[in-house]
């Protein structure tokens, strides 16, 4: 489905039931040494439902599923394998998990994450890609200001809305 196309949204900042897998996700991480950050716009145009670093430096994108249609209409997640040493699907409990064995879907190449607004389960491990060095670099790099521009987007709000909190 082309960026263009109508589609279910599924943003976690937009959807009740995203924003509660995100949560869930991000507490299983936060338990792995992982820390977190929502709607994270890459180089290529497309936005991370959520990048996480790990101790070691390794980034994570998870990508969130709400929906059937929303999984099964969705054509950019490959995207995301260029800014990431791994990959996640995240769904809300409940979701028919037998898609994501397709290979359609990848399941080689991609973990999969069960989750509510209170905790997540890993149900499938993500394989491990490492990211070349200067890739890795960049990113993390971009990572590191991007959650500094919204840490101080708390303590400044009317200036970084002038100049976009998201940047």
């Amino acid at each position: 489905m082309a960026d263009s196309d109508p589609a279910p949204s599924c943003s976690p900042l937009m959807d009740g039931t995203a924003l509660a897998v995100a949560r869930g996700t991000l507490r299983l991480f936060f338990r792995h040494d992982m820390s977190g950050m929502l709607e994270v716009p890459l180089p290529n145009g497309r936005r991370a439902d959520i990048m996480a670093i790990d101790a070691a430096g390794q980034l994570t994108i998870v990508e969130i599923k709400c929906s059937r249609g929303d999984l099964l209409g969705d054509g950019k997640w490959p995207d995301y394998f260029d800014y990431c040493d791994r990959f996640y699907w995240a769904v809300p409990s409940g979701f028919d998990l037998r898609p994501f064995d397709s290979e359609a879907l990848w399941p080689e190449r991609t973990g999969l994450i069960v989750a509510d607004q209170y905790d997540a389960e890993l149900v499938r491990p993500a394989p491990v890609e490492p990211l070349a060095a200067a890739r890795r670099k960049a990113q993390t790099l971009r990572f590191a200001r991007r959650a500094a521009r919204r840490l101080t987007a708390l303590a400044d709000p009317d200036h970084v809305a002038e100049i976009g909190w998201n940047a």
